[in-house]
């Protein structure tokens, strides 16, 4: 793309065609509370359609003066319709669309005016029909998206998405409400996502996409994005105690501390705590505390401001990876440990400031600041006594970090060379100041042996981007994006007289989207783009920054089909490239070579109504992963999913009683570059029963209903146990979850 097209291209998105013409405005909001419904589906009788924004604006430009049905749809709300008597004369129309709420109903979810973001339909419905029940579920919301927990609970789980063993973040960007949650040159690993201070009662939508195509997307977005939204407030208050199991308990409380009436100013507070032994022959005695605060106020009937505050802590032992052989001989049980004595302990203070200004034209100003204080300690040990025979091999890894930035971005309906479009441009500014970055060998915990990090860090990003959405003709829209990036990153090592060295780089990452509706049923499109994600501060400063941003090219064609009212299919044929990597490996203080990848795939997504109250889903994900300058054979992706599947069942509230019956299941796949060691796959089945009366809800959750012994997290890992002569290499696991037992109570109030 040269500099020329790209001046046209800045210059045009904001260019508007004079000229007389009759404009419908308006903004669909939620009867009952007042708030606005972005994502709702809008579209008029002359084929025109569009989705709300964030405001749950909408505006159409250029209508003749003449009779027009407006029609709107929101999952979860009753169909809106209205005629529209538009006369002659009259330039502009504003309307206000209150929505009531109504059972779910597939017929709801609709094919058209989605333009480029065809996972807008599955998250939408997958959030309704599966609320979530507790923090491992939350990222299970993504269709494909596979987690594992190996440290007992308290650290960041390990993601495996589009054939991508992810580790705990490298791959994708998670954000809750707009703050950032991955970790750059993270103690334990890029991109670290700890998404344990999320209250799962207060998660409200889950937005997602996968592949690297949206322009306000940027580190870490090569799988893909998923970005959670809290609640604007509590309708009612409640308190809720689960007991289960292992010596588990949870206790959440929310408070209303405004009434909706008046509907301007909105405040609550929840907190939670948890505590578990859980099912390791070592408790794992397990805490953890969560608190936010929420208070929202409409300034005007054009601004609204919302401050959100938060705090996270947790502490917890944990059993480790433990080696196939120490299980098979005896040595240990299935649930046992090698090294008793691993733990961590982690908390995250977050402040966000977010406010959105509705300008005149249909237009959206967004700004936010936040502000997060973090802390982070973790007890390992992989490989037992393979570096030091006498007194084993555990580490520590820990970091103290500050994250401060700002996110602003302006949206405005206009017409561009006589198309009704959207342009949106921003700007994004994140500093990370890491203090004590460090992973030293320890001897039970308390023991300093050996420092083999240790330094500070500070990385800054600062990205531009914008984009150009067009509705070609009724049947065709188009999405033309551009993002730049720009890294500075700064590396002090406080074990050689403080020597400091820097490193700086930028990357362009250019988007372009299209899709195809022929009718109400079908829909195709294509999205493509380049995206990223930034490589560890300790990697790229002795390099001199020529490997900070690896960039990665993609491409989805797909096919959004509903073939019937209660049926919805979703299709989808996909590519990934990835540039040479470096990688940090933060349990070794070394740097390994990525190299270059390459991975393609299918996605199947079916979401079917069989009821009025029961619904059926099903998932199906194949991908094939390989390193592209590897001989054939060699050539495999250590722990990348080949096949994978999520489904099941989901009952909505019919007299009193909800729930739900799923499964998730993992293929075989390669533990090694060779595929002689192989990461064993598993099918566990979850039940969830629901019975709630006005005031109160009772719950049962069974995790592993089948009890199937089944392995979590796999490693193939170089070890040795104290007794042994040499080395061995081989599958090193977490065990997976047992039978679990949970009753949960609610009280609202």
């Amino acid at each position: 793309m040269n500099r020329f097209f790209i001046f046209v291209l800045a210059c045009g998105m904001f260019t508007s065609v004079w000229g007389q013409t009759i404009q419908l405005q308006g903004r669909v909001l939620d009867a009952s509370t007042g708030q606005p419904l972005s994502g709702a589906a809008v579209w008029v009788d002359s084929g025109m359609s569009t989705i709300t924004d964030d405001n749950g604006g909408f505006i159409f430009r250029q209508l003749v003066a003449e009779v027009r049905v407006l029609t709107v749809s929101h999952l979860g709300y009753d169909s809106y319709e209205q005629l529209l008597g538009i006369e002659e004369g009259v330039s502009a129309w504003t309307v206000i669309v209150r929505m009531d709420r109504s059972s779910i109903a597939l017929e709801e979810v609709t094919v058209k005016a989605h333009g480029a973001r065809p996972s807008r339909s599955v998250s939408q419905l997958d959030i309704h029909l599966r609320p979530i029940l507790n923090s491992q579920e939350i990222l299970r919301t993504v269709p494909g998206l596979f987690i594992g927990q190996h440290a007992g609970g308290g650290k960041a789980e390990q993601i495996f998405l589009r054939g991508f063993d992810i580790d705990h973040g490298t791959d994708i960007q998670l954000t809750v409400d707009g703050l950032p949650v991955n970790m750059t040159s993270h103690a334990h690993g890029q991109g670290y996502a700890d998404l344990h201070f999320i209250i799962p009662e207060l998660v409200e939508k889950v937005n997602f996409e996968k592949g690297p195509y949206q322009a306000d997307k940027g580190n870490f977005v090569t799988a893909g994005w998923v970005d959670f939204k809290t609640r604007e407030l509590l309708e009612r208050s409640f308190a809720k105690t689960e007991l289960g199991q292992y010596g588990t308990g949870r206790m959440v409380v929310g408070i209303k501390l405004l009434d909706n009436e008046p509907s301007d100013q909105h405040a609550y507070i929840a907190a939670e705590y948890s505590y578990s032994d859980s099912y390791f022959d070592v408790p794992q005695y397990f805490n953890r505390a969560n608190i936010q605060a929420r208070f929202s106020d409409q300034l005007s009937p054009q601004t609204k401001l919302t401050f959100t505050a938060s705090h996270f802590w947790s502490r917890w032992d944990h059993s480790g990876q433990i080696p196939v052989r120490a299980v098979e001989s005896g040595l240990i049980s299935f649930f046992g440990a090698i090294d008793p004595t691993e733990g961590g302990e982690t908390s995250r203070t977050n402040i966000n400031l977010q406010s959105q200004t509705a300008v005149k034209g249909g237009g959206l100003l967004k700004n936010q600041l936040y502000f997060s204080n973090y802390d982070f300690r973790l007890i390992s040990n992989f490989t037992f006594f393979l570096e030091d025979a006498v007194n084993g091999d555990q580490i520590r890894q820990a970091e103290d970090r500050i994250i401060m930035g700002y996110q602003g971005s302006y949206t405005q309906p206009n017409q561009w060379l006589g198309l009704n479009g959207r342009s949106t441009a921003g700007l994004q500014y994140r500093y990370d100041q890491v203090n004590g970055v460090e992973l030293s060998r320890t001897l039970n915990r308390m023991t300093t042996l050996e420092q083999i990090q240790f330094g500070n860090v500070d990385e800054m990003n600062a990205g531009l981007f914008a984009s150009q959405e067009w509705q070609l003709s009724r049947k065709w829209t188009a999405e033309l994006g551009i993002r730049f990036d720009q890294f500075f990153s700064t590396y002090r090592d406080l074990l050689v007289h403080a020597q400091s060295a820097s490193a700086r780089a930028g990357i362009l990452s250019p988007k372009i989207n299209v899709s195809f509706n022929p009718n109400d049923r079908h829909q195709l499109y294509l999205n493509s783009g380049r995206g990223f994600h930034s490589n560890d501060t300790r990697v790229v400063v002795p390099r001199l920054g020529r490997e900070v941003l690896p960039a990665a090219y993609g491409a989805d064609f797909g096919w959004i089909w509903k073939p019937a009212n209660r049926f919805f299919v979703q299709p989808v044929v996909w590519y990934l490239w990835l540039d040479q990597e470096f990688i940090y490996v933060g349990d070794a203080g070394i740097i390994e070579a990525g190299g270059r990848t390459r991975r393609y795939g299918v996605d199947l997504s079916a979401r079917y109504q069989l009821t009025k109250h029961l619904f059926a889903d099903v998932d199906l994900n194949w991908t094939r992963p390989r390193a592209a300058d590897e001989l054939a054979g060699e050539n495999f992706i250590p722990l990348a999913p080949v096949f994978t599947t999520i489904g099941g069942l989901s009952l909505t509230p019919y007299k009193g009683f909800s729930g739900s019956v799923r499964y998730r299941y993992m293929a075989d796949r390669p533990a090694n570059e060779d595929n002689s060691i192989v990461a064993e796959g598993y099918m566990v089945t979850d039940l969830q029963l629901n019975y709630a009366r006005k005031r109160w809800e009772i719950g049962l959750n069974i995790q592993n209903l089948g009890n199937t012994r089944w392995k979590e997290t796999q490693f193939a890992t170089e070890s040795r146990l104290q007794n042994e002569a040499v080395p061995v290499e081989e599958i090193h696991f977490t065990p997976g979850t047992p039978r679990f037992v949970r009753l949960a109570f609610t009280l609202f109030f």
